[in-house]
């Protein structure tokens, strides 16, 4: 069983191992839009922009979601994140780019639909589920890493 870690204890580990420490990896939680309402941001799933190692993320509010490529730029205390994205946009295929920057313990950046709306958005960060947890819906079971199926009857 792996160990776990609470966030200040991986920061403190990253920065005595030497790795630069990247404080928007993780997933967020889009609470407000300024073209869309919260009804909109949460049709399809939960908001979010999540951002992971390597350079990579992913969002999605409404029928809008795509795929981040990213990079970060700015010192320890005034970092900013940039991103392009590709993904779809509706049913058709979407791009655009975006930035966001830390304000407290929020996320506030902007995000542009390429030939379309752009809009300012605010995150909070979202709690780390457990593995134990993951990928379980209603009714389903976990035995070993394997989903089973809820038996009929």
């Amino acid at each position: 069983m792996t160990p776990k870690h609470s966030e200040a204890s991986r920061e403190r580990r990253a920065t005595i191992l030497g790795r630069p420490i990247n404080p928007f990896v993780g997933s967020w939680r889009i609470v407000e839009m300024e073209c869309w309402d919260s009804d909109y941001i949460d049709l399809v799933v939960p908001g979010h922009i999540t951002f992971e190692k390597h350079n990579l993320g992913s969002f999605q509010f409404g029928t809008v979601h795509g795929w981040l490529d990213c990079r970060r730029e700015g010192r320890a205390d005034d970092q900013r994140i940039e991103f392009s994205w590709e993904g779809q946009n509706d049913n058709d295929p979407g791009s655009g780019r975006g930035w966001a920057v830390l304000k407290g313990a929020e996320l506030h950046g902007r995000l542009y639909i390429h030939c379309g709306d752009d809009s300012w958005f605010k995150a909070v960060k979202a709690p780390v589920r457990s593995r134990s947890t993951q990928g379980l819906t209603a009714g389903s079971t976990r035995t070993r890493g394997k989903r089973r199926l809820p038996r009929a009857g």
